[in-house]
């Protein structure tokens, strides 16, 4: 069998101090942190489309990347190749988790019964793989956005049919998904949306896309599906306006459609920078309105307008996720999915893993770091102390809802001066800063 990255041994942790570009400085996968170790802590997955099947093409230039598994003969040889490439990989990362569309393994026949049947041959093949290296699926999803048919959308394009090839694809897909044992499925509407109102019913599609994830929750409780399912929120990109705008937006729809107990979210920390958000920003309202399901672990350039998928390497965005994440005890059945990739000029194999292995080092810093802020109480106590009013007297009535406009205008009258404390942000900052660069 042939070994595709024959340069690379195990990646080990070697700590801080080491010099080896194929090391671990930071992730200690057995390393402790409140109690579980780092790998349970982060559950690590590699996406399939951007690591094995992308050809690093962009609008002004041809795929730069050498794949030495992209040289089989025909497209179901070269799609074996590329799934023992990717566990080859995986296994060397230490990776326990991948994610997958159902395009990214299998290519399309020239029917959807070709087409199934090609997946299922391939899925036989990762199937055997995922057992010999005992690495799990974190979630599957369908690519719904690629074909010319999903033009105008999918669950929410204005042709009948191109709904019903859509239903299809994802009952297939949650059907391999089931199969592999996944932790979830995710639903991203990549062209779940509009580029103009003059041609658009924004009410009919945005109701066809709730019927579509009610036909998605009933078929799942048919077969026995019971992975969390997932909603992945992006302000726009390739339309310029998509209805699953940001984690807010998604959890309103869920709510407006009563389908808020059968999906949680799944963040993308580039797809916050688009809609205008922090990374931090999305995780914690996900944590505070217990929607909290996943997270797609890359970053943006702040330069560039666009999804620019980068792997994860600023400590600080890596720090506040975590942060949050702890807080919310955890990701599991999720996990930090590196929907990430390398930058087009680099493009040996060995590439993959230096951008995995810095993703993988900065959030294992940031968990680190993070666990020091809650363990310390850091900015827990100052948050606490903050809104300290609302513990007692007029600010207890308001919160369990005892007090009414009436009452606050008397209480406001007999009222002195008000006091209005600092939010001292810089201080924070700089105590962030503190934990952040201590070694």
């Amino acid at each position: 069998m042939n070994e595709y990255f024959p340069e690379v041994e195990k990646i080990e942790y070697k700590g801080p101090q080491s010099d080896d570009p194929l090391s671990f400085r930071y992730y200690d996968p057995d390393g402790e942190i409140d109690g579980k170790p780092m790998s349970e802590h982060l559950r690590f997955s590699v996406a399939y489309w951007h690591t094995f099947a992308s050809e690093s093409s962009d609008p002004f230039g041809a795929g730069t990347r050498e794949r030495p598994w992209e040289e089989g003969d025909t497209p179901m040889e070269r799609a074996k190749n590329r799934a023992r490439a990717a566990f080859e990989f995986m296994d060397k990362l230490g990776v326990e988790y991948f994610c997958f569309h159902d395009r990214d393994v299998a290519p399309a026949g020239d029917s959807l019964e070709e087409t199934n049947r090609n997946l299922d041959e391939v899925v036989d093949l990762i199937e055997e793989l995922m057992e010999e290296t005992g690495i799990k699926l974190l979630w599957g999803t369908a690519n719904l956005f690629e074909h010319p048919r999903y033009a105008n959308g999918a669950a929410t394009s204005p042709n009948a049919d191109v709904f019903a090839h859509a239903a299809a694809q994802v009952k297939k897909a949650m059907e391999v998904a089931n199969r592999l044992g996944a932790c979830g499925y995710v639903f991203w509407g990549g062209r779940e949306g509009y580029e103009t109102l003059l041609n658009t019913d924004l009410g009919l599609e945005m109701d066809n896309e709730a019927r579509f994830l009610e036909m998605a929750v009933d078929h799942a409780e048919k077969i026995g599906f019971d992975g969390q399912f997932l909603i992945e929120p992006k302000p726009k990109e390739p339309t310029k306006h998509q209805y699953d705008f940001d984690v807010e937006h998604a959890h309103a729809f869920l709510q407006k459609y009563g389908l808020e107990d059968f999906f949680k979210a799944n963040i993308e920390a580039n797809h916050a920078t688009l809609a205008g958000h922090t990374f931090q920003h999305e995780l914690n309202y996900a944590r505070q309105n217990d929607m909290l399901g996943s997270v797609d672990a890359n970053q943006g350039d702040k330069l560039l307008g666009w999804d620019t998928d980068q792997f994860p390497t600023d400590v600080y965005s890596t720090t506040l996720a975590m942060y949050e994440i702890l807080q919310a005890r955890g990701l599991k059945p999720g996990g930090l999915n590196f929907d990430a990739k390398v930058r087009r000029p680099s493009f040996k194999p060995v590439d993959l893993f230096y951008g995995h292995i810095a993703g993988m080092d900065a959030f294992a810093r940031g968990l680190e770091v993070a666990g020091r802020l809650l363990d310390d109480g850091v900015f827990t106590d100052l948050l606490a102390d903050r809104y300290s009013s609302y513990n007692s007297g007029i600010g207890r009535k308001i919160v369990e809802g005892e007090a009414d406009f009436s009452e606050l205008d008397e209480y406001a009258k007999d009222r002195g001066e008000i006091v209005v404390e600092s939010g001292a942000q810089e201080k924070l900052e700089s105590i962030l800063n503190q934990y952040v660069l201590e070694t």
